[in-house]
């Protein structure tokens, strides 16, 4: 059964939503994808811009979705990130990013409904 991890992230104090979305996917998605391959199927990322078109500061920028094969591999990923070196290198490019106080990091029970 796949696992879904979700986690809300705000980017830092005085960075635009274009540099951040710029930074995101040009530099910190290399970091995940170099830290997540071969634990999970799927790494998204899911940037928010509002229906109304405010720019106003929000709650969230980015959804981060991560899919996993099963609860063991998802467990084995997080704890081969627990490495210190590994987790150096992810804290310090959030902090050049993200608000780190505000991340929020879920597992998913997904329920749908058919329309």
């Amino acid at each position: 059964m796949t696992v879904t991890v979700l986690t809300l992230l705000k980017r830092r104090e005085g960075m635009s939503k274009a540099d951040f979305i710029a930074y995101y996917e040009s530099r910190h998605r290399l970091i995940g994808e170099k830290v997540l391959k071969g634990w999970a199927t799927r790494y998204q990322r899911n940037h928010l811009h509002p229906l109304d078109g405010a720019d106003t500061p929000q709650d969230y920028d980015v959804v981060l979705e991560i899919d996993f094969p099963d609860q063991q591999t998802c467990d084995d990923c997080f704890a081969a990130m627990a490495d210190p070196a590994t987790m150096a290198e992810i804290v310090s490019d959030e902090e050049r990013l993200f608000d780190r106080s505000r991340m929020r990091t879920y597992r998913v029970e997904a329920f749908a409904s058919p329309l």
